[in-house]
C-alpha cells in the first residue's frame, strides 16, 4: 500500500479584501500534523519575503536530503567508515522549452571517511544512493552528483 504524505497550506494574504492586481502578500504558512508551522514566501525576485524560505530552495533540499539519507542508508549497510557527510547542494531557475521551471540541480557531497576506508565503494555508493533516492526518481529535472571524498585528519 503505498504511503501518504499530507500538509495543509494556507495564503491570508488577502486581508484588506479580495485579491487583485499584483500588491498581494506572497506568504505562506505550511502545517504538518504534529509538526511546527513552516513560513514560506516566493523568492525574492518574484515579490517574497527573503526571511521565509522558497519553494525553490525546498525543491534544492528535498533532493540533498534525500540523497543523503539514502546515501547514509547504504554506506551504514555496507561499513563503508563514513564520518561525515555534507552537501553543498545548489539549483537553478530558468526557462526551458518555453517554461519556467526548476532546469538543474547539482549536489556536492563532501564524504569524509575514516582513515584506510575504500575510497572507490564511498563514490560507488554516490550513484546507487542516487538510483535510489526516491525524491530524484520523482522529478523530470537533471540531477547532476558532483561528490568529493576526503579522510578525516586529512
Amino acid at each position: 500500500m503505498p504511503e501518504t504524505f499530507r500538509c495543509r497550506l494556507e495564503w491570508t494574504g488577502a486581508t484588506g479584501g479580495p485579491l487583485e492586481g499584483t500588491a498581494y502578500s506572497r506568504d505562506l504558512d505550511v502545517q504538518w500534523e504534529g509538526l511546527p508551522t513552516l513560513p514560506m514566501s516566493a523568492a525574492p525576485a518574484y515579490k517574497g519575503d527573503p526571511t521565509r524560505l522558497n519553494p525553490e530552495q525546498l525543491f534544492v533540499a528535498s533532493l540533498s536530503s534525500c540523497q543523503a539519507l539514502t546515501y547514509l542508508f547504504l554506506a551504514a549497510r555496507s561499513a563503508v567508515g563514513l564520518v561525515t557527510y555534507v552537501d553543498d547542494a545548489e539549483g537553478s531557475l530558468s526557462v526551458v522549452d518555453g517554461r519556467m521551471r526548476m532546469s538543474s540541480v547539482t549536489l556536492r557531497p563532501t564524504i569524509t571517511l575514516r582513515p584506510g576506508a575504500d575510497e572507490a565503494k564511498a563514490l560507488a555508493l554516490v550513484e546507487k544512493a542516487h538510483e535510489g533516492c526516491f525524491i530524484a526518481n520523482s522529478v523530470a529535472t537533471k540531477v547532476t552528483l558532483a561528490p568529493r571524498v576526503q579522510f578525516r585528519g586529512t
